[in-house]
């Protein structure tokens, strides 16, 4: 059930309509719980049997956990919980991976391997369910939260359907306390969460899919074609279609809480307008950057143990952020690559950091960051290691004339410089900062704008969101 669908605004509606009448809260907890097994059980009814299994094992052990003194069998009862969520996700999306990597290395000393065929499905959502479920686990054990709520409560932030497939990540601190508490949207929360969903939409269906995705699947699927004019317009046009289709559904996630009357963290801060890398991750899938940065790299010892460590450290979780993406060589690459960026940029860092740049250098820095950032999404978006090669070599190959079209690749090209020239106006503010500033009337045709857009362009092609096979 995509957010882009008619199914889905028709569920929508309902689940607005039922939960408002709801008499009690507990009743509308029920309801939403309900609600989000069947928004889940529309992508593959089976598989909403590891969501409940996973839950219920992990809200068991996270009250076992916070009972227990400090010990042995305390840090037992924690080493289980990653054990079980981190195997159900290794097996279910890494298993293919690993035995097809198994299978070449065999190859390669004589030992011919022929497995049975890997056919089993990606549960949707697994990864970020389980990295959300993993936090509260994990806090537990940490004692920064407590471990004694409902199993109603901890089904419903686990599975409510808005963060359920594709993030944002929300932690248990973050949402349990918002579902512990009888929550009730002002007329505020429910204008602005519907106008989010707009935008959102607008951003996935219209920008992401009409304007970029075209020429980026065009050219992607056969790079050797292209010449420079069609492989740059490619290159920029992926940063364009990740980006809206993401941050698209963030705020689509975002607006849908906000009109039940649940507050979500954002998860893009104008990424494009990033100064340096450090400063891109703490713009770009920020609860996912966030939740590595606490639960992965600050106990792999963070900053902590020297220059080389600390290398060590960031090389580690960009690369096991990047495999997060997917069971690709290539995701990898792609983390290792930011990993690589990362550690320079330290190196680079003078003492004197802290002091304020010349006006053009901080554009100048921003520009450099996102051309950097743009062409490390080449192997990102390429399906192989060769095809990640000749769109590179693309991108010099003048002996070929434009291809693509020339109105697909003006749109594409213009597209893409206005989103770097709006991620530069919303460098330092936020979406809900900057529409508060305009007058009714202007806020208004923004949103008759993105109605109409997608009235009239949404006709039926339904693409998934691009997060959804993470």
């Amino acid at each position: 059930m995509l957010f882009n669908s008619l199914t889905f605004l028709i569920f929508f509606v309902v689940v607005l309509v039922v939960y408002r009448v709801m008499p009690t809260w507990t009743a509308r907890k029920r309801f939403l719980l309900v609600a989000s097994y069947v928004f889940y059980s529309s992508w593959n009814p089976p598989y909403v049997a590891i969501l409940l299994f996973s839950t219920t094992m992990d809200w068991w052990f996270a009250r076992q956990i916070g009972r227990m003194e400090e010990g042995p069998p305390r840090k037992a009862l924690l080493v289980a919980s990653l054990l079980v969520n981190l195997g159900l996700l290794g097996f279910f999306k890494y298993g293919g991976f690993l035995l097809a990597n198994f299978q070449d290395a065999a190859a390669l000393v004589g030992i011919i391997y022929r497995p049975p065929t890997w056919d089993i499905l990606l549960p949707i959502g697994i990864s970020f369910y389980t990295f959300a479920s993993l936090s509260y686990t994990i806090d537990v054990y940490h004692r920064n939260i407590r471990g004694d709520c409902s199993y109603l409560d901890y089904a419903l932030f686990v599975s409510f359907f808005p963060h359920l497939v594709a993030g944002p990540i929300v932690r248990a601190s973050k949402l349990l306390p918002q579902i512990q508490q009888p929550r009730e949207a002002t007329r505020a929360m429910f204008g602005w969460g519907l106008s989010l969903l707009a935008m959102g939409l607008f951003s996935k269906v219209i920008l992401a899919d009409t304007i970029f995705a075209p020429v980026v699947e065009r050219v992607y699927g056969h790079p050797e074609q292209f010449g420079a004019l069609d492989t740059w317009a490619a290159v920029l046009g992926f940063s364009g279609q990740i980006y809206f289709d993401f941050s698209g559904y963030s705020l689509c996630a975002i607006g849908i809480a906000l009109t039940l009357g649940f507050e979500f963290p954002d998860n893009f801060r104008a990424p494009y307008a990033a100064r340096g890398f450090s400063d891109f991750w703490r713009r770009w899938h920020i609860t996912l950057s966030s939740w590595l940065r606490d639960y992965l790299y600050i106990p792999l010892g963070g900053n902590r143990g020297g220059r080389w460590r600390t290398d060590c450290n960031v090389m580690i979780t960009m690369l096991i952020g990047g495999l997060w993406h997917g069971a690709s060589w290539m995701y990898v690459l792609w983390g290792g690559l930011h990993g690589a960026y990362l550690v320079a940029e330290r190196h680079l860092r003078t003492n004197d950091s802290r002091t304020e740049s010349p006006q053009r250098a901080q554009i100048a820095l921003t520009l450099i960051t996102f051309a950097v950032v743009t062409l490390t999404w080449i192997p990102f978006r390429a399906v192989d290691a060769h095809t990640a090669a000749t769109a590179l070599a693309g991108l010099f190959r003048f002996n070929l004339p434009e291809r693509v079209g020339t109105l697909p690749l003006v749109c594409c090209l213009g597209a893409a410089f206005v989103m770097i020239g709006w991620q530069f106006a919303l460098r330092d503010s936020s979406l809900e900062e900057r529409c508060g500033r305009l007058s009714s009337g202007a806020q208004g045709l923004i949103l008759a704008v993105c109605l109409i857009c997608l009235y009239l362009w949404s006709g039926g092609d339904e693409r998934a969101f691009i997060y959804f096979q993470f």
